[in-house]
């Protein structure tokens, strides 16, 4: 039974525009997409109608598997900190603000695309919760001095979570929407056991989801472990390779990925075999939850393809042709058992 389909992430693709986006990926070969937030937005910036979205995605030839609303949310969940770093998400002018009219810019930002979303029909929303925990936390360093005799900030980090995140998590719930976080360094679930606390403080909130990606587990918890250990709460899946480089530290301040320890690769070549990662997904739920959510046939393996070396566009091609030609597998109904011993006349 054919559970899977090709499709990519748009997120890397900014520049090309939802149109140019649209046309690389069906050229590419794609059943589906999963463009950002920034490829939906008017140059007044508003979003285009549901109705001229879904258009295009016809006239493509497209399925919608979702819209990347990672820079909007981490902004939301950044602001507070002052960092410099959600510059490049906001506009020059939001940006002149204070930290509290940016947070709620990007809170209501946040907002009308989760109901853009809902026009679409689009039911799951890739994504990562920002620095909730401050940055002290998200270092991860096992020294860090994170409680004291009038501070705790992990406490701190749990309360900030669930105040600041509550207007999104609430309308993401109204709407049937989950937010599928992609369990990453420098976000607010760094690892399967922070989200799993996440879901706890939040009260089991349904809003919470997953969005799998096995590129990220490079700092000693395995795909396997993690995606294992929040089965039940994955409802997405980006499709990603990596290698760690030996005699490189995994922590340093190099921003060319050519000279850091952990580099993205093309699929086929990287420290994850896709083969089994598919079979995890599988074994995990993943298509199913999907399709619940989504009312769709298959369930999509978005390609989000990157390479320190390789050209951008070449290794996303690449990429969704190898998704499409040898993850989208036809998935076992019966066991090879089953038919051993049987005689047919």
């Amino acid at each position: 039974m054919r559970v899977f389909h090709a499709s990519v992430e748009g997120a890397q693709h900014g520049p090309k525009g939802l149109r140019g986006f649209l046309e690389f990926a069906k050229k590419a070969g794609a059943a589906g997409c999963q463009p950002s937030n920034f490829m939906l937005q008017t140059p007044d910036g508003g979003f285009l109608s549901a109705g001229d979205i879904k258009q295009r995605l016809a006239d493509a030839g497209l399925k919608p598997d979702g819209v990347s609303a990672h820079c909007p949310i981490w902004v939301a969940g950044t602001a507070w900190t002052g960092s410099k770093t959600i510059r490049p998400f906001i506009p020059p002018d939001v940006a002149k603000k204070s930290v509290e009219e940016i947070e709620q810019w990007a809170v209501d930002y946040t907002l009308g695309l989760l109901d853009l979303c809902a026009e679409l029909g689009v039911k799951v929303v890739p994504m990562f919760w920002g620095v909730l925990f401050g940055w002290e936390l998200t270092t991860g360093y096992p020294w860090g001095f994170w409680k004291g005799p009038d501070y705790d900030l992990l406490e701190e980090g749990r309360e900030r979570f669930v105040t600041k995140t509550q207007a999104i998590r609430d309308k993401a719930r109204s709407l049937g929407i989950v937010l599928a976080h992609e369990i990453h360094p420098g976000t607010a679930a760094m690892c399967a056991d922070d989200f799993l606390k996440l879901v706890a403080i939040c009260d089991d909130d349904p809003s919470l989801g997953v969005n799998v990606d096995p590129s990220h587990c490079w700092e000693g918890e395995s795909w396997q472990d993690r995606f294992a250990k929040v089965a039940k709460h994955c409802v997405g899946c980006h499709v990603k390779n990596h290698v760690i480089l030996d005699g490189f530290p995994l922590r340093c301040m190099e921003p060319d990925w050519k000279r850091r320890a952990m580099q993205f690769t093309d699929l086929r070549t990287g420290a994850v075999n896709m083969a089994r990662f598919v079979e995890l997904m599988v074994k995990v739920g993943y298509p199913q939850a999907y399709r619940k959510l989504m009312g769709t046939e298959t369930a999509p393996l978005v390609v989000e393809a990157e390479s320190a070396y390789c050209e951008l566009d070449a290794t996303s091609a690449d990429g969704i042709a190898y998704v499409r030609d040898n993850l989208c597998i036809d998935v076992a109904t019966t066991s090879f058992e089953d038919g051993m011993g049987e005689k047919k006349e």
